[in-house]
């Protein structure tokens, strides 16, 4: 998907290649799907899983859609013999700094902001972009670890890989049991017998309920 990768870069280009073609939107969909869904039945807040789910993935969507899209045209006409960068075709230096910029944590506050402002209340959906960088922090390393202070500072976090198998297992297992856990809630809430109006008071005549007032 990238070409021309910078000299300092060259040496992990096979990571960034298996990084690419791996990206790991649906664990970002799942997390965000989970996260929304706790928050709406802890705070009874009316939020849009579908929309938090695409907040939750738009930070690599943005990045990277473009570059792939273009590496699967090229590869379907024939211009290419394979999906990996080969030294021809468009150049694509540009998606590292969107890459930077839609994980960054100070571009996510201004956008909050401004959105909150002109919605006039806060987008909780947008959270999931958060959550997306929060996550990317410790699960990247090399030219993928996420300088979340960007354009400010680059400082960054060399995290663990999250392709690493060992925590693709207790990523997806985690997701697993938190899932799980949501559908076991609400069975048990169909299963729950609701408490049932009294029929015979509601049926008797104002005068004739224990709890009215009488004349005195």
């Amino acid at each position: 998907m990238l070409q021309n990768i910078p000299a300092p870069c060259a040496a992990e280009l096979s990571d960034a290649q298996r990084c690419l073609l791996e990206l790991d939107v649906f664990a970002h969909t799942f997390w965000t799907a989970a996260a929304a869904l706790a928050a709406r039945r802890k705070f009874d807040r009316p939020i849009h899983l579908g929309w938090a789910a695409a907040w939750g993935v738009a930070p690599d969507l943005a990045a990277f859609a473009i570059p792939a899209a273009m590496r699967i045209w090229r590869f379907a006409s024939g211009a290419s013999h394979s999906l990996l960068p080969d030294g021809r075709g468009p150049n694509f230096h540009w998606v590292w700094g969107l890459y930077n910029a839609t994980h960054s944590a100070v571009l996510f506050a201004a956008c909050f902001a401004a959105v909150w402002m002109i919605m006039r209340r806060p987008v909780l959906e947008m959270l999931g972009w958060l959550l997306h960088i929060v996550i990317d922090i410790f699960t990247h390393r090399g030219i993928f670890s996420i300088q979340f202070l960007w354009p400010l500072s680059g400082i960054h976090v060399e995290g663990i890989r999250w392709e690493e198998p060992w925590l693709l297992a207790a990523n997806y297992a985690t997701l697993a049991l938190v899932f799980l856990m949501f559908w076991r809630r609400r069975e048990n809430a169909r299963l729950t017998p609701r408490p049932q109006p009294n029929r015979r008071a509601a049926s008797l005549p104002r005068s004739a309920h224990p709890d009215t007032d009488q004349p005195r």
